[in-house]
């Protein structure tokens, strides 16, 4: 009986030391657990300190701590490129303005002299050249600037339908000049927007010089609150909700190849054999714009037609 009980003890005994070891394992990794998503939202900014007594849990620890350094080092040396990168852009750009001031203004004495004919076309297609590069460098010194721009937009109560209306109306001749027939659809009410006037046609712009760019014949600007909605709202709450949906789509020619996912990345070129001199940067910039006034821009291809979407919120 003795040695029974002894047994049954030590066998109890063993039980309870392994039930209380898993519970201070479990302790522990839930400690851990919760330090790690502290940590992670602290962008590797800050280690793990917690007290533990599990051993391997504590080495845990210790290699989590290490990659969250080498985590931490790794952004650090990214955004430090980034910012080196966005400032030799700035740099560069700055620097080509002033020999392309001299450039030009030596271009436009030129036109004042007695030239032969050859040399008139000469000269014209340097005056092109010389614009077509000034607007290059204008666009990635832009681009620096909105990249490195902490500052927020002077948001501003904007009526949408006159906006969109009189941005029309200034485009009118290079709409005609293109051939193409604009489809639009606003509502009758008044509707309001927050965003900022400037970038807001800046945004508009660089969308209408891409839809100059690739429409077969003719292109769609509506103000849409369907897309807001899903299956759970109705139409009247989607009508009171925080956003409002600009719809503009052009048509494209059938099969032409556009990757819509990719459409609004800094190197991304539709065209890989562009001969317009144009930098491609437009449509990055007018993201960079959308999302600098809180809003957001999508695209997508349907029916061969490319469509963007922009949504600001309701003033």
């Amino acid at each position: 009986m003795n040695v029974e009980y002894i047994s049954i003890l030590i066998f109890a005994m063993i039980i309870l030391y392994l039930a209380v070891k898993l519970w201070i394992v479990k302790r522990d990794l839930k400690k851990l657990r919760e330090e790690l998503k502290s940590t992670c939202k602290d962008g590797y900014d800050s280690q793990m300190r917690v007290t533990l007594w599990d051993k391997d849990a504590v080495k845990l620890t210790k290699q989590i701590n290490e990659n969250l350094d080498f985590q931490k080092n790794l952004k650090l040396d990214t955004e430090r490129s980034k910012r080196q990168l966005e400032q030799a852009v700035s740099d560069i750009a700055h620097d080509l303005r002033t020999p392309l001031t001299v450039i030009k203004g030596n271009l436009k004495m030129l036109e004042k002299e007695n030239l032969t004919e050859r040399g008139q076309v000469y000269l014209q297609i340097s005056n092109s050249k010389a614009e077509t590069l000034k607007q290059m460098v204008d666009t990635f010194f832009e681009m620096s600037v909105l990249e490195s721009d902490t500052e927020k937009a002077d948001l501003q109560k904007v009526d949408l339908i006159e906006f969109l209306s009189r941005f029309l109306l200034e485009n009118e001749t290079l709409i005609r000049n293109k051939g193409l027939i604009p489809e639009i659809q606003f509502p009758e009410r008044s509707i309001y927007i927050q965003a900022e006037p400037a970038m807001l046609t800046r945004v508009l712009g660089n969308i209408m010089s891409n839809i100059l760019k690739y429409a077969e014949d003719s292109f769609t600007i509506a103000i849409d609150n369907k897309e807001l909605m899903d299956d759970k709202k109705t139409e009247k709450e989607a009508e009171e909700g925080c956003m409002i949906s600009i719809l503009i789509s052009n048509s494209i020619k059938d099969g032409e190849e556009i990757n819509a996912e990719r459409i609004f990345e800094r190197t991304y070129r539709a065209d890989k054999a562009r001969t317009d001199g144009s930098a491609g940067l437009g449509l990055y910039i007018a993201k960079l714009l959308v999302e600098k006034q809180k809003g957001t821009v999508t695209a997508s291809i349907e029916d061969n037609k490319l469509k963007f979407y922009l949504m600001f919120h309701k003033a």
